[in-house]
């Protein structure tokens, strides 16, 4: 089984209780999450060696977050402890036509804060396999982006498989540097890249001709040249996969995904999830599903399979983090998916 190390921005999650507005509330549920803490947590319960890498704030807050990771068995032995607080997100569930909302609260975060020499990249990487990012992490502060930068030159040096999600987040490139710029540089060290059906738009101008996503459907065939086109631009992927949204409402998604090797399409199945629980960390599920498949020796159609029945799932399970185990996703993935009692 391989070791994956994922290294980004974890952090508290607020949450109204039972779909109340933020007007509404009075009190909010806590959990944590994070693009990249959410793929080692998915990671850690199929039984992989997940570890962690951020920046926690020294305090009871930050022994708080990273107890929540250690119930589930990630590594957080590579966490630094620096800085003066946890980056928080207010989120708003939305609810049939009335849309999620969030409100970050993050500037100024131990991550945020992080600069080139913090990390011992060296250490953090010994014995592992891969190395997971998303377009958050640069995003978040230049010295965040240059600590990224470092690290891939290590993992590159070290040999390890480097998958990225492109992950766009228009709120919070405000540090100087257009997206494109930064992305074009980091992703040159990716082996397989991940993205939704805009974030390579976003990102990097390449567009899907003739889909709309508000349209309740979305071909995954119209994605090949999306796929192509990445693949085209940076030589070193080996396979791009994108996850297929298309919203009915805010409770009622359909949803696929498709991975591309330089020749064959493959197509995940697809799944109309008519009653969502919680969409976020929707797409790191099947981040964390696709690492897992590739990693453990999967063909590409059984992988496409997995992170799209595992990401289906997690639109089951509250919080960021999907709890799910290998079996249950193999089973869904397999046709099992009537949701009976298991007794």
């Amino acid at each position: 089984m391989a070791t994956v190390v994922t290294f980004g921005e974890i952090m508290l999650r607020l949450t109204p209780p039972g779909f109340q507005r933020f007007v509404q509330a009075h009190s909010f549920d806590v959990v944590y999450g994070g693009g990249e803490a959410n793929v080692a947590a998915s990671l850690a319960n199929y039984g992989v060696d997940a570890r962690f890498v951020t920046a926690l704030p020294p305090h009871e807050i930050g022994d708080a977050c990273e107890n929540f990771l250690r119930q589930l068995g990630v590594d957080t032995s590579y966490i630094v402890r620096q800085g003066d607080r946890l980056g928080i997100y207010f989120l708003e569930m939305g609810a049939v036509q009335r849309g999620s909302k969030v409100i970050y609260d993050r500037s100024g975060s131990a991550l945020a804060e992080l600069k080139p020499g913090d990390i011992d990249w060296r250490a953090a990487f010994e014995g592992a396999d891969w190395l997971h990012w998303t377009g958050i992490t640069p995003a978040i502060s230049e010295g965040a982006s240059d600590t990224l930068r470092e690290a891939l030159q290590m993992a590159a040096e070290m040999g390890l498989s480097i998958s990225c999600d492109l992950n766009y987040r228009s709120k919070l490139w405000k540090w100087g540097k257009e997206p494109s710029e930064v992305m074009g540089e980091l992703v040159e060290y990716v082996d397989y890249a991940i993205g939704n059906e805009e974030d390579a738009d976003k990102v990097f101008g390449i567009t899907a001709e003739g889909v709309d996503v508000e349209a309740g459907e979305v071909e995954a065939s119209a994605y090949r040249s999306v796929c192509e086109q990445l693949m085209e631009r940076f030589s070193k992927l080996k396979k791009v996969a994108i996850t297929l949204r298309s919203s009915v409402s805010a409770s009622h998604n359909n949803w696929s995904g498709v991975l591309y090797d330089g020749e064959t399409l493959y197509e995940g199945p697809k799944y109309e999830i008519t009653h969502i629980v919680d969409r976020v960390g929707g797409g790191d599920s099947f981040c964390g599903g696709l690492v897992y498949a590739l990693s453990s020796g999967k063909s590409d159609q059984e992988a496409i399979d997995f992170a799209v029945s595992a990401s289906c799932l997690k639109h089951t399970v509250y919080g960021d983090f999907n709890l799910v185990s290998v079996d249950e996703v193999e089973k869904l993935a397999g046709g099992t998916g009537s949701g009976r009692v298991q007794r």
